[in-house]
């Protein structure tokens, strides 16, 4: 068995003196499309950027790729998609992307994929600080999968995109790991939970559930992972 692209233990993260990621520990499986799920506000961003090395962590340990979280070594391996789009707003959209495949010593050939596979072929001249919130985005999704990432961190990728389009760039995650990527996603939308090989369910901070949808649902007696969710949240509050 392959060993874990990411191996997170005992993280914890204070803010404002108040822990926003209490005590986690998990790992992300290699060549798998791993789900982060919960609501707004419960630490998905903050575990993702601790993942990236951008957040200043109060204690645990998080190894990626085999190197320490946020290494130099790990700046082409790692593809980061932030909540918010990291891009240019007076550059257009191909020039946006080939910046930053430049940048990555991606091949120039990946520019008109990746805005492409995003669903932009028809903006890209447009100035990126005039797209919609959505499609800004999809910008920056694209920047993400310039090259050959071999691990893909998306922060709630699929926000603001339409049902079509939601659909297509999933069949992207799955095609990437199938090649041998490994994807860590994170959405508060709980039916975007069946696409994923396996689940992190986040509340408050805590990891309430690591494992399989199917070993989810079997474990809650429920049909769907909002259910389940419930019922995990119900059992973890006392009598």
């Amino acid at each position: 068995m392959d060993a874990p692209v990411v191996s997170v233990d005992g993280l914890r993260v204070v803010r404002g003196g108040r822990p926003v990621v209490d005590g986690v520990s998990f790992t992300v499986p290699a060549g798998q499309v791993t789900g982060l799920l919960g609501p707004s506000g419960c630490g998905k961003t903050t575990l993702m950027r601790s993942i990236v090395g951008v957040q200043i962590v109060a204690g645990g340990t998080i190894d990626v790729l085999g190197e320490p979280a946020g290494s130099r070594g790990l700046r082409s391996r790692v593809g980061y998609v932030t909540q918010s789009a990291a891009v240019y707003g007076d550059l257009s959209v191909r020039d946006n992307v080939r910046y930053f495949a430049r940048m990555l010593g991606a091949p120039a050939s990946d520019v008109d994929r990746v805005i492409r596979e995003v669903g932009l072929d028809d903006q890209t001249g447009q100035l990126v600080g005039r797209l919609s919130g959505g499609q800004r985005e999809r910008v920056s999704l694209a920047t993400a999968l310039l090259g050959t990432p071999e691990l893909l961190v998306l922060d709630e990728p699929t926000v603001g995109v339409d049902p079509v389009l939601r659909r297509d760039l999933w069949a992207r995650f799955r095609d990437l790991a199938a090649a041998g990527a490994s994807l860590l996603v994170s959405s508060h939308v709980m039916d975007e939970a069946a696409r994923c090989d396996r689940l992190l369910l986040m509340r408050e901070g805590r990891l309430l559930a690591d494992e399989t949808p199917d070993a989810l649902l079997a474990r809650t007696g429920t049909a769907t992972v909002e259910d389940a969710f419930l019922a995990l949240i119900e059992a973890s509050v006392p009598a």
